[in-house]
């Protein structure tokens, strides 16, 4: 049994630490050894009798480590 994808969901506050957390997983991915499969930032916000009353950004980042067929090579 191996592990060949992993997505992983992070809360942030900003639209700017959304994107700097995206960034961080393609500089770490090599070290890792993953690559950045599918990746983005949905903004959400709480209201409260129709008015926002709090913001956060929801990151998913897909880690991809490898294929199905890759030990058949």
């Amino acid at each position: 049994m191996r592990l060949i994808k992993q997505t992983d969901e992070y809360v942030v506050d900003t639209e700017e630490q959304a994107i700097a957390l995206i960034e961080k997983f393609r500089k770490a991915a090599n070290d890792e050894g993953y690559i950045v499969g599918a990746n983005g930032y949905t903004l959400k916000e709480k209201k409260s009798k129709g008015e926002v009353v709090a913001i956060h950004y929801v990151v998913k980042i897909t880690k991809v480590f490898g294929g199905v067929w890759d030990d058949y090579e």
